[in-house]
């Protein structure tokens, strides 16, 4: 149970990452990820990376700027612009749907106009997925610049879409949804300078 704990991530890092051990059996056709980021960095960087051994960007939650988020579902994304905040932690989530491929995204609890890309497709597996820098291999292929420096918490991934209420209580990790992992069953491995700190 990792609440009221955060991930450290120092500095920039070529090989700095945290791993989550979660082993998925299925492929998925619906997925929600949401976590809490908190940073000054203002280079693109990368948050959450899905990737398998076909596909790298299999789902890639991106910053490439202050004030825009980026979605990669099967290499094709879509961009949210938000408000610029400094010295503010952000909470964010972020959920799609293969029949009908619309993106849900919400930021520090509020929903944003929905949005779609990659009606059909479907999310494989085994997955290597990771926080805090881009896969541009199966669990490797990561680039400094892009890595992650700050930190990040409450993480939680659903196989199902979420509503606005759901994304509430994750905010404040009691979710009631059980989710595939999150932040009170957190499965990990750190790699490198990163850092459990509550």
């Amino acid at each position: 149970d990792l609440v009221s704990s955060a991930f450290v991530f120092p500095q920039e890092s070529q090989t700095a990452h945290v791993k989550v051990t979660v082993k998925l059996e299925q492929p998925l056709n619906n997925f929600t990820v949401c976590l809490r980021s908190f940073t000054d960095l203002t280079r693109p960087y990368s948050l959450f990376s899905y990737a398998t051994k076909k596909q790298s960007n299999e789902i890639l939650l991106f910053k490439p700027k202050p004030g825009q988020y980026e979605l990669t579902v099967g290499d094709q994304l879509l961009l949210f612009t938000v408000p610029t905040s400094l010295g503010e932690s952000e909470h964010v989530c972020v959920s799609w749907e293969s029949s009908t491929g619309i993106v849900r995204f919400w930021f520090n609890g509020k929903p944003w106009p929905r949005k779609g890309l990659q009606k059909g497709y479907t999310v494989g597996v085994p997955a290597s997925i990771l926080l805090g820098q881009d896969q541009d291999s199966f669990g490797g292929g990561f680039d400094a610049q892009q890595s992650f420096v700050g930190e990040i918490s409450s993480v939680y991934m659903w196989d199902t879409g979420i509503s606005t209420s759901e994304v509430g209580t994750a905010m404040y990790d009691s979710p009631n949804q059980t989710p595939i992992f999150g932040w009170r069953n957190f499965p990990y491995e750190i790699v490198g300078d990163v850092y459990l700190k509550p």
